[in-house]
This record gives C-alpha cells, structure tokens and sequence, in this order.
C-alpha cells in the first residue's frame, strides 16, 4: 500500500487514468523520468550554443568569425570558457576588445 500511495503522490499532476490506474501510473512516472533526465542534458548544449552566438556577434564585430577566434585563442594558449566569454562580450566589451586583440 505504500509503494502505491508513494507512487500515486509522484503522478499527482497527471491527467486521467496516467493518475489513476497502477500499471498506466508506473509507466507515465517511467516516461516522465526518462524525459526529465533527457531535458537536463539537453538544457547544457542549449546554453552552450547560446554563449557561441553571443561570442560570434560581439567577435563580428570586429570584424573575426567565431571559429578563427577560437582557434587563435587556442593558438595563443589563452584558456577561457565559453560561458565567461559571452558574459564579457555583453557586460564588458572594451575587456572583450582587449581579448580580441590577444587573440590576434
């Protein structure tokens, strides 16, 4: 009996018999954790073509593709993520500049 009222508080929100009938809940609470899990790895790719398209706006204009810009950062040695250069290519473009620059 606790398994199943456990069971019917994880599908709480569900609608018709996906909340009401055992076998129908077990699945659905099956799916949803499989779509959950699927959407947390999914959410960081997302994220990360998010920071490229802000570093390739903020690199174009200066007049530099994204890719030629990763590659002479490389290059260069210069060790910075993705996720900090777009911050700095929205809230401090003259530090940008300057990354830029270095990466020349």
């Amino acid at each position: 009996m606790k398994k199943r009222r456990n069971l019917r508080e994880r599908v709480k929100g569900f609608e018709g018999g996906r909340r009401n009938l055992i076998k129908m809940a077990k699945t659905a609470e099956t799916k949803a954790g499989d779509y959950a899990r699927a959407s947390r790895r999914k959410k960081k790719g997302e994220a990360r073509r998010v920071w490229e398209i802000r570093i390739n706006a903020a690199v174009r204009e200066a007049g530099m593709s994204y890719s030629k810009f990763i590659g002479a950062l490389n290059k260069k040695g210069i060790k910075v993520n993705r996720k900090l250069m777009a911050d700095i290519a929205a809230f401090y473009p003259q530090v940008f500049a300057k990354l830029i620059e270095m990466a020349k």
